[in-house]
């Protein structure tokens, strides 16, 4: 599973600033186990709802209208776009909930956030709880129904210009030893 993000190529551009301050992910995708092409999933709560289940129903490019393991890939993997690959059987976000995931400056990883049905973000599990104890309508909903997991980066896919905390050190650590 993945939830790729379309990024700009060139740093100083404002409108890839705009867009991570935003939210971090433009398009959810699903890998076939049969035919490992990806498909497209079009809303964040179907891909939440096939990523909660992913172990026990692996996806399936049946499992889309009118599409079969024949079709062409709706999208590839490559590094026009920087992907990430969640985590399986994340439980999905409970109803009137949002959950969005944030893309640090330096791609080092993406935070996890919940938005209440109130509008409010919040950032941790303890915060949840308050959340759900201040608000007893929200019956059938627990804290242990949000997870805060970040999903995986993946290092070939990060824009080159990107300056990596890893590299970074690296490069470091070679200069000095060449001193």
């Amino acid at each position: 599973m993945a939830a790729p993000q379309d990024v700009s190529k060139t740093p100083s551009s404002s409108n890839k600033r705009q867009m991570v301050s935003q939210g971090s992910v433009d398009i959810y995708a699903a890998q076939c186990k049969n035919c490992l092409k990806w498909r497209v999933i079009n809303t964040q709560e179907e891909f939440e709802e096939i990523r909660q289940k992913i172990i026990a129903e692996p996806f399936e490019c049946s499992r889309k209208a009118d599409c079969s393991c024949d079709d062409p890939a709706d999208i590839e993997y490559d590094s026009s776009r920087t992907w990430v690959i969640d985590k399986p059987n994340i439980p999905k976000t409970p109803q009137g909930f949002k959950r969005i995931l944030i893309l640090r400056k330096d791609y080092s990883k993406l935070d996890s956030y919940y938005i209440t049905p109130t509008g409010k973000k919040l950032r941790t599990r303890n915060e949840i709880a308050a959340y759900l104890k201040d608000h007893p309508e929200l019956t059938g909903v627990s804290a242990s129904d949000f997870d805060f997991s970040s999903p995986k980066i993946m290092q070939d896919t990060i824009p080159e210009y990107i300056e990596q905390k890893d590299s970074a050190n690296k490069k470091a650590k070679i200069a000095k030893d060449e001193a």
